[in-house]
């Protein structure tokens, strides 16, 4: 079988993306920054029921080139996983865009140079999203404005990040190119394989404890981790998939849908009110996370996974039973009071 190499092995996609290329029988090599963690994460996968034998791990850092080279020798794909996702809004922008260019140009050289079949970089709809020309249906066509002056940081190192990608792989010279696919998900949540939650997962884990006084008037998409795995693997396997961008979601909520979703569930500190915009910028003034929120609030955002449905065939499982999934195993980890 190909050896598949997946970047950030240890954090909440990649893990995920790990465990499910083992089970389809591929053999896996994972970067980490530490090789500590890899108790934390053969340990996961062996209660997932996988094979330890068929997987290596070995150290690289994004913002370093040194490393790449070795870690991507022998290796026929590459899941480009790792990136920088920080709660709140950094003091400097190039504390996210940095990482995320930088790591990005490391991965794709090294990949170009050992002559890796494809990468499958994981991307987010905040390439897409933030055009702010008023639309509210977008697609795959679309880009974020990357200079604009509410763009915010995160929105930004996905846009540059991912378009770095496609230009260093426009500009190979070689006669055999390595081949590039984009994965575009939105809000990503479900389980988690260790106790990395996610991000997404930290919002739900804010409402299960009753940080959040009432819903933001926030609308997002939200698609489920073992979905997102499921897509990058399908990107990596079909030949239709070479040179293209998927965006991966399942079904747009307004936040109190979600909030309300988790209340009839019986997690009574869900809120069922929604906050005004104001307030929530007021909030924001003392509270990272719901300064980040407060930049999105307002705004109806479509994100159509119509072209993954129709090319890779993808499915996503109903987004009502991630939320429960991601509720139940925070209150099992006691995350949730």
């Amino acid at each position: 079988m190909p050896k598949v190499l997946v970047t950030g092995a240890s954090g909440y996609i990649g893990l995920h993306c790990i465990e499910q290329l083992l089970a389809d029988g591929y053999k896996v090599r994972g970067t980490v920054r530490s090789l500590l963690r890899r108790d934390e994460i053969e340990e996961a996968l062996l209660k997932c029921g996988r094979d330890v034998g068929k997987f290596e791990l070995c150290e690289a850092n994004l913002l370093n080139p040194d490393g790449w080279d070795e870690a991507l020798k022998g290796c026929d794909y590459v899941l480009h996983v790792a990136s920088p996702f920080i709660v709140g809004i950094p003091k400097h922008e190039d504390k996210l865009i940095k990482p995320a260019v930088d790591g990005t140009r490391h991965v794709l050289n090294a990949a170009i140079k050992q002559g890796v079949k494809r990468v499958v970089l994981t991307s987010s709809v905040a390439a897409i999203t933030d055009t702010h020309d008023g639309k509210t249906v977008y697609s795959e066509e679309d880009w974020t404005d990357t200079n604009h002056a509410k763009t915010s940081a995160y929105y930004k190192s996905k846009a540059l990040a991912e378009k770095l990608a496609w230009e260093l792989i426009s500009n190979q010279t070689s006669k055999k190119k390595t081949e590039l696919s984009v994965i575009n998900p939105s809000a990503v949540l479900g389980p988690t394989l260790t106790n990395d939650i996610g991000t997404s997962n930290e919002f739900v884990r804010q409402i299960l404890v009753g940080k959040v006084p009432a819903a933001p008037r926030l609308h997002i998409g939200f698609v489920d981790v073992r979905d997102v795995a499921k897509a990058h693997i399908l990107a990596m396997e079909n030949n239709k998939a070479a040179g293209e961008r998927f965006i991966i979601c399942e079904k747009e909520y307004w936040f109190v849908d979600l909030c309300r979703t988790l209340r009839e569930a019986g997690f009574k500190k869900a809120p069922t009110k929604v906050m005004p915009n104001w307030l929530v910028k007021v909030f924001g003034l003392f509270d990272a996370t719901t300064r980040q929120m407060s930049q999105l609030i307002g705004d109806e955002r479509y994100t159509s996974a119509d072209k993954a449905r129709k090319v890779l065939g993808w499915k996503g499982r109903n987004v009502e039973e991630s939320i429960l999934d991601t509720a139940n195993q925070l209150k099992e980890m006691g995350m949730s009071k």
